[in-house]
């Protein structure tokens, strides 16, 4: 560690449970973020801010008035730029020594095996059922740890799947694949602003957890915040017996 790196991450470094060991472990880390919207944008900036040595970032979508109420990695002055390059820019700005790789594309399965098979961690930041359903899948086939979050009007969820532990239940033990509903969007239902930054920066810190070798993760648990009473609940979830993704293990 050069020291400049000494003293851009002296922060992490003075907390015990991380030190020197760790942030070395977070330096040659390379993170896989889903999407990069609401979610992606504060998960991305910290994970950049904490020196996470490799980060590659993909979204299909390009930045658009509407996402600047709550998608901080975007500025005004990037309206019309790919959401890759828009926070790819933001990342470089905060720390220039991360690698970021922005992909531009809505990837299926096969690239999903390729891109989550050389990640350390995870971050499905997503908006739609069936992407995080293949990001679990993906995950669950190759062992690597996921942080799966979500945000729609007042209410917000993280948890965590980490197929390392063959215990330990993955997206699909909690909402099976094959569960009929109405898919809810940003676009049509809103989302206030604040809770996408509480949830991504929640991704952020998990994700930092798993690859430092800190604390306890959220993995059995699902946590659910209530944005109108600022309460956090949270639930005990285990391994699905019938679940066609463990199943696979």
């Amino acid at each position: 560690m050069t020291d400049d790196q000494l003293l851009r991450y002296s922060r992490h470094i003075l907390l015990d449970e991380v030190g020197i060991e760790g942030q070395e472990r977070v330096l040659a880390a390379h993170a896989l973020i889903i999407g990069a919207g609401g979610l992606g944008s504060p998960a991305a900036l910290y994970l950049a801010s904490a020196g996470v040595g490799r980060i590659t970032l993909v979204d299909d979508d390009v930045v658009d008035l509407t996402n600047l109420q709550r998608q901080i990695a975007h500025t005004t002055a990037r309206v019309g730029t790919p959401k890759v390059q828009s926070a790819a820019q933001a990342m470089a700005d905060i720390n220039p020594e991360v690698h970021v790789t922005a992909l531009q594309a809505r990837v299926d399965a096969a690239a999903l095996d390729s891109l989550v098979r050389d990640a350390t961690v995870v971050l499905d930041c997503s908006d739609n059922y069936a992407t995080r359903q293949s990001v679990n899948a993906a995950c669950v086939r190759h062992h690597k740890p996921l942080v799966a979050g979500a945000v729609i009007q007042f209410d917000g969820q993280i948890t965590v799947v980490d197929p390392r532990d063959a215990q330990s239940p993955c997206y699909a033990c909690i909402f099976p694949p094959d569960a009929e509903f109405e898919e809810v969007r940003c676009s049509t239902m809103g989302v206030f602003a604040p809770l996408v930054g509480v949830v991504g920066a929640m991704q952020a810190a998990e994700a930092l957890k798993l690859i430092a070798g800190v604390g306890q993760s959220l993995a059995g648990r699902l946590l659910m915040l209530d944005g109108r009473a600022m309460e956090w609940n949270t639930m005990r979830v285990q391994r699905h017996a019938d679940c066609p993704v463990c199943v696979a293990r």
